[in-house]
């Protein structure tokens, strides 16, 4: 009897992407962003060598992560409650060759970068973000703030270094203004991250609003789950998906099948 193949994991990629991810990891100052291979052959059906040369990119990306990381301490976030996924990110968007990426939700922008960077890197493709910051009421975080609140001063993404804006759509206000406008534009979404009000309901909506949009084999994410109940599995049910879920985390993942049942 043939025994399964096993997950793929960092340690079973070349030792040129392990060490890659791991100063990359180090220059942003996130301990909780290893990457995970499972979840993104999980999510993209790539294999283990193709996911590794992607994240052997990591390597050039070394300044990003350090402009990031110091932009975060000169604003008084050296402990940043950024998502834990940034690698990931880039290695979906890089692997899939997402041309249409919606995301709600911003803050300081480390999801946005490193969309970012891998649109940068296929040369094609727009990102489209949403945000309705919440501002830092004193010089200082006070007691009590979210780290992901604005410093006074600053804007939504104010940690994307400026030359990465060119494929970048940053729109103000709420999404439940802005996000039923945007995805009524878009022909198609590749990529879809919901990382803002961690609530049942407000994810429901935003899943409700891309769900039209969203082409097959696309890929949906959602963070801190924990919080929104039982929206994102009923979500993915509706489509005949399955939930990837990243490590014992909350945050999650969903490819559209080749033929999801219509709406």
């Amino acid at each position: 009897m043939s025994r399964p193949a096993p997950r793929p994991s960092l340690a079973t990629l070349s030792l040129e992407a392990q060490e890659a991810a791991a100063r990359a990891r180090r220059a942003l100052g996130d301990r909780r962003a290893t990457p995970s291979v499972a979840w993104i052959a999980e999510l993209t059906g790539a294999h283990r060598r193709e996911i590794g040369t992607v994240l052997a990119e990591l390597e050039g990306l070394l300044p990003l992560e350090e402009e990031i990381r110091h932009r975060h301490l000169a604003g008084g976030r050296e402990r940043y409650a950024q998502i834990c996924a940034p690698f990931e990110l880039y290695a979906l968007a890089r692997l899939t060759r997402a041309e249409r990426i919606v995301e709600v939700g911003v803050s300081s922008g480390v999801s946005s970068a490193h969309f970012l960077a891998a649109l940068a890197r296929n040369r094609k493709g727009r990102l489209h973000s949403i945000d309705l910051p919440v501002v830092q009421r004193g010089t200082a975080l006070g007691r009590g703030e979210s780290s992901v609140a604005v410093p006074r001063g600053r804007a939504s993404g104010w940690a994307v270094p400026e030359r990465l804006g060119a494929r970048w759509d940053l729109r103000i206000g709420p999404s439940q203004e802005l996000l039923p406008q945007l995805v009524g534009e878009l022909d198609r979404i590749d990529l879809f991250l919901h990382d803002d009000l961690h609530t049942p309901a407000h994810l429901a909506f935003e899943l409700a609003t891309v769900r039209p949009k969203l082409r097959a084999g696309a890929i949906v994410l959602a963070d801190n789950t924990a919080w929104t109940g039982e929206a994102f599995p009923r979500f993915a049910g509706s489509l005949g998906a399955r939930v990837v879920r990243r490590g014992r985390g909350d945050l999650v993942g969903l490819r559209v099948p080749a033929t999801p049942p219509p709406l």
